[in-house]
């Protein structure tokens, strides 16, 4: 435990160094985040509006990657807003926060890999895909998805709980996961499981892909669907890298704050947009712009914003 005050007194520090560099950051952090959350809120708007969008088993369950994606950028906000201000917040508080946070990384490469499977369905057993399928299977999946992301932050809390002194628990503290964890054996295990975790997601994509394009080059027909399908999947794996590479760079860090805290604060804030904020971007960019329906309705519902305020303003 005191080894977890040392580094919380050292990240403070370390904010600390450069005012000037801490609210630089801090300013392209919302111009960077904020985008994102305004065009993913659309997006779920424009997904609630049209009833076929919401009975449609792909769409369902990009509307939950949606809903996932924007509840991670406001947390992870939220989370960074106060660390730079250094705002310290009671541990027991922290708690479901960070189990919130880390329940909604793990749901991410899930419902991905779930996205996967219904476009290999889709394109590899076309007469068995209105039978598999289905609206309520997709609630179930869904469901299920929540469930096992659920699992592992459940596990640490009880542990910790169990386990840490009540000065501990009752201390004040930074909202970041490793307050649950903070032995560094277990932080190895809970790295190493992720990895582990997204390489098999990995995998499975990767299969997906070789038996859509084995499909693609057999069809005599709708070659075109089997192709925007391996496209599809090609942007989710290289989405999965993202998130994987995101859970290897606190160590990468943890090397880089040892030769220089400036090269380390720079890489910090790199990795944070590049891999956590960016792996988020892809949802949007793959279905939100590629698929024809939803971007037609997108530009649609744009459109009947855009003619409503013409109209007010002419008045």
């Amino acid at each position: 435990m005191a080894t977890q005050n040392a580094s919380e007194d050292e990240q403070i520090h370390l904010i600390q160094v450069d005012p000037v560099r801490r609210n630089i950051s801090l300013a392209l952090t919302q111009i960077f985040v904020w985008p994102f959350i305004f065009l993913i809120f659309f997006m779920l708007l424009t997904f609630s509006k049209k009833e076929a969008f919401r009975t449609d088993t792909r769409y369902i369950l990009f509307g939950h990657s949606l809903l996932v994606d924007i509840l991670f950028l406001l947390l992870t906000d939220l989370v960074v807003i106060l660390s730079y201000n250094v705002v310290l917040i009671p541990l027991h508080l922290c708690v479901p926060v960070c189990m919130l946070m880390e329940t909604i990384t793990a749901c991410a490469p899930l419902t991905i890999l779930a996205m996967c499977l219904e476009r290999y369905v889709a394109i590899c057993m076309p007469l068995r895909h209105n039978a598999i399928s289905t609206s309520r299977r997709a609630l179930m999946v869904i469901l299920m998805i929540w469930f096992l992301s659920f699992i592992s932050p459940l596990v640490d809390m009880l542990i910790l709980v169990s386990t840490a002194s009540r000065e501990y628990l009752s201390q004040k503290t930074h909202c970041h996961y490793e307050i649950m964890i903070p032995e560094g054996i277990r932080r190895f295990a809970r790295g190493l499981l992720f990895i582990v975790g997204m390489l098999i997601i990995l995998l499975i994509e990767v299969v997906c892909y070789v038996m859509i394009f084995l499909a693609a080059r057999a069809a005599s027909s709708d070659k075109n669907s089997a192709s925007k399908g391996q496209r599809t999947i090609s942007l989710h794996i290289i989405q999965l890298i993202l998130c994987s590479a995101e859970i290897v760079c606190p160590y990468i860090e943890n090397v880089v704050m040892e030769y220089d805290i400036q090269t380390y604060l720079t890489v910090r804030f790199v990795n944070f947009l590049v891999f956590s904020i960016t792996s988020r971007a892809v949802s949007p960019l793959v279905y939100g712009f590629r698929d024809e329906k939803f971007y037609a309705a997108m530009v649609y519902y744009l459109g009947c914003k855009i003619n409503v305020i013409s109209s007010d303003t002419d008045r």
